[in-house]
């Protein structure tokens, strides 16, 4: 609490700083936004102001039910435009500001010569088709309202998300997710379950770098997925409600505002949700002896429901400080109360038939809060965008408390109790300068001190660990990393050739100390980093790019964690503390073609990565009495294996038929090659997946919304495990409601009920078929409210803030 009165405090301060001298230094710009032919009013004009010293100061605010627009600025020389769709752009070019100005009656008029291409802008794509990103448009995808930020990426061209939350990047699960460009507390301790609990609504839009410049991490040999979160611009109070219903049981109300009077802006995003997810897990293991003669089966039957509820808020203050600075400060406040139940039926068959049978009941209750800080300032010099200074600094606790108290058979048999404290701080320091034309040199400095605490208790009620044969599993756990990394890099523009090469060098410090058994593990290993990006311009609408760079996967603390999972008696997966990072070196060639009604961009890339962290199975040696007879124990655990080869090719596309159709699609073909021995068996296969995305959205007549989404995922193969393929089909419709002011959708996510991971192992000493399906078919009503704001996809130049540092040099 007294973090969090601390954090208050200064934004409170930044408050009364930036409000005392507002009003000596703001002025008042006013007027009315009419209809030349009717003279009626236009509601929901937008007014733009940007300042002619520094471009990228534009502020601005729209026109209420009576077309009357009164915003608060700085003195100063602006390009002055009004805008609204379908009609021509009033414009008024150096207009010098010192007092408060009346603009008068602004009359706007049909630009029927304009009329179609208007039209496409208002019905704003769900992706946009970058040479080196992608950038996906949160509110223009129907299925993900009411939905989470889990959702919104399995949305996302090159990304797919597994059965069990886990987020990949063109098939490869080592990916660096950022909020608004830099490493969060909203992702949690764990990423893939924090993931599934943010909502949709405080997103404004996703960008996925599949070839990051130096200025980013080395941490993710996948690429990066930038998350930028909803923060507008305008002038006055804006912001939208939403409320969501659904089955299995969910519901929730989630709502974004802002404030922004003269040099001050100030936004939050909050919401509460409560939700249930049922599903289900199959598994049948057959075992033999060292000859290959069958010993005994075990079959488990699992049926797990959770409960996840909580309540999240970003808050943050913003003050532009004069002409060419600014300073935010926020706070990120989440407290979740999650509960699961898990019965486990199983059954073991022995050598002559005979069958026993028992279940086992594991009810968890877990208790999330986190809380983070962050401050941030940039210092235009002379007000140019190119010569600038940043400072960014953030403080970020978690907490998470899981108990369960397991039952076996009808009686008390354990209770586990895992108590993890994060602290992290993270810190980084930018500076940008011109050189000649068109060139730019950057250099920079980041930091990240990472503490993570774990307490593990295991209580053995019944039987006891003397009657179960095995070790104690309680432990200690003291994990510290402490990354620095200096950075620089420079890029210019020669002709229709752009270059940006860099040069990063990361330090890394990591203990991994257990308390209870005394096991001491110290990892330091230091890199360079080079990357290089060149885009060839052919015309405007056709390019060429060619990424290099070099990455690293370092092991988190989760597949560290030596202390065992114990959902099952009989299967547990256990982290590995002597695990070493991965390094990667990968390149990437791109084409981008735009025509008229159709963009296409393609890329081929290769990656060769070393002491790969692949997940194996293997006996570990124990057994667990089940009805007095001892059963073999499983362990699925990540270890280095020796080399890994990605090849791949990717393909996306955006067409539009008519206004009202848009059709999006994104295919991924690659074959992986593994070649490695551990424990003397040997782990090499190949394998070609893929997987592709369809997205189909028309406008009906009574301008109602239909959106369709195809997945499918092909079937993947190591050198243990073969996986079936996974296809899947979402629906979604939507219509606005009270003059665009609201919006209705309903949506069925996993139509047919078919998103299960269906696999098969096999080993010399065990053969195992599985089924799992993290959650079912699900069914979502929302409701939205907007306010002083217009419906997200037909949103104006002022109303958006590409806030976040996804921009790279030359794009």
């Amino acid at each position: 609490m007294q973090k969090l009165f601390l954090g208050l405090l200064l934004l409170v301060n930044s408050f009364l700083s930036a409000q005392r001298p507002q009003s000596s230094s703001s002025i008042k710009v006013k007027g009315t936004v009419i209809d030349k032919d009717s003279g009626k009013p236009l509601e929901y004009a937008t007014l733009i102001l940007q300042s002619v010293r520094n471009s990228e100061n534009i502020t601005g605010g729209i026109t209420n039910e009576n077309g009357e627009f009164n915003i608060e600025t700085k003195p100063g020389m602006y390009n002055i435009s009004v805008e609204y769709i379908s009609y021509a752009t009033y414009k008024k070019d150096r207009q010098l500001l010192r007092a408060t100005t009346d603009l008068g009656i602004i009359s706007l008029s049909i630009d029927v010569s304009q009329l179609d291409e208007v039209e496409v802008i208002a019905e704003r794509t769900t992706v946009e088709l970058r040479l080196d990103k992608k950038i996906y448009n949160v509110g223009s995808d129907l299925t993900v309202s009411g939905g989470t930020v889990s959702d919104v990426l399995d949305n996302v061209p090159s990304v797919s998300v597994d059965v069990e939350g886990n987020v990949q990047l063109r098939g490869n699960d080592d990916v660096r997710i950022l909020i608004n460009g830099k490493p969060s507390a909203i992702t949690g301790l764990n990423s893939a379950e924090a993931l599934q609990q943010l909502p949709a609504e405080s997103i404004e839009k996703v960008e996925v770098i599949t070839s990051p410049s130096a200025r980013y991490d080395a941490e993710g040999s996948g690429g990066i997925i930038n998350i930028i979160l909803r923060r507008s611009k305008l002038q006055g109070l804006n912001g939208a409600i939403t409320t969501n219903l659904g089955y299995p049981t969910r519901a929730g109300l989630n709502g974004n505002i802002n404030y922004r009077t003269g040099d001050l802006n100030i936004f939050t995003n909050a919401g509460y949700n409560y939700r249930k997810g049922p599903g289900n897990s199959f598994t049948d293991t057959d075992f033999f002896d060292t000859a290959g003669n069958f010993t005994n089966s075990i079959t488990e039957t699992r049926e797990f429901e959770r409960i996840r509820k909580g309540f999240n808020i970003n808050f943050g203050v913003e003050w532009y400080v004069n002409e060419t600075s600014s300073i935010t400060q926020t706070i990120f406040i989440r407290n979740s109360d999650n509960s699961s139940e898990t019965t486990n039926n199983f059954s073991q068959q022995d050598v002559f038939g005979t069958i026993t049978s028992g279940f086992r009941f594991d009810p968890e209750t877990e208790d999330d809060k986190t809380f983070q800080y962050g401050i941030n300032y940039d210092k235009q010099f002379n007000g140019d965008s190119d010569h600038k200074l940043t400072f960014a600094f953030q403080y970020e606790t978690s907490d998470e408390l899981e108990e369960s108290l397991i039952v076996q058979n009808g009686f008390d048999s354990e209770s586990v109790r895992t108590d993890e404290d994060q602290q992290r701080i993270f810190m980084q320091t930018d500076y940008v300068v011109p050189i000649g034309k068109g060139g730019q040199f950057e250099i920079g400095y980041r930091g990240d001190f990472n503490k993570l605490d774990t307490d593990y208790d295991v209580a053995f009620i019944s039987p006891t660990l003397d009657e179960l044969g095995i070790t104690n599993p309680s432990n200690l756990l003291n994990f510290k990393e402490t990354i620095n990394a200096f950075y620089t890099q420079y890029g210019t523009k020669i002709n229709k050739l752009s270059f940006l090469s860099g040069l990063r060098y990361e330090s890394t410090r990591l203990i991994i100390n257990q308390i209870e058994t005394g096991d001491f593990n110290r990892n330091n290993f230091d890199g360079l980093f080079p990357t290089l990006n060149l885009n060839f311009e052919l015309s405007e609408k056709e390019s060429f790019q060619l990424g290099y760079n070099r990455r690293i996967r370092r092991p988190r603390s989760f597949f560290l964690n030596p202390f065992p999972s114990r959902s099952s008696p009989t299967n547990l997966f256990q982290g590995n503390p002597n695990l070493t990072p991965s390094f990667s070196n990968q390149i990437d060639l791109g084409y981008l073609k735009r025509y008229e009604k159709l963009t296409l961009n393609s890329s081929i890339y290769f990656q060769r990565a070393t002491d790969v962290i692949t997940f194996i199975t293997e006996d570990t040696g124990e057994n667990t009495v089940f009805d007095g007879e001892e059963v073999s124990i499983l362990r699925r655990t990540p270890v280095n294996l020796a080399k890994n080869d990605r090849y791949g090719f990717e393909f996306n596309t955006n067409y539009r038929p008519l206004r009202k159709w848009n059709i999006n699609g994104n295919i991924n073909l690659f074959q992986l090659v593994t070649r490695g021995d551990f424990n003397g068996q040997n782990f090499d296969a190949e394998n070609l997946s893929w997987f592709a995305r369809l997205n189909n959205k028309i406008t009906l007549p009574s301008n109602i919304d239909w959106q369709t989404r195809l997945f499918y995922r092909g079937p993947t193969e190591n050198a243990q495990s073969k996986n079936q393929g996974i296809l899947s089909m979402s629906l979604a419709f939507s219509k606005d409601l009270f003059k665009d002011k609201a919006s209705l959708a309903i949506s069925i996510n996993d139509v047919f009920n078919s998103r299960k991971r269906v696999t098969e192992t096999r080993t010399p000493f065990f053969n195992t078929d599985s089924e799992f399906q993290r959650r079912v078919r699900s069914y979502n009503l929302s409701f939205t409210y907007r306010f002083n704001q217009k419906k997200k996809r037909s949103q104006g130049r002022g109303g958006d803030d590409d806030n976040g540092g996804g921009e790279e040099f030359g794009a």
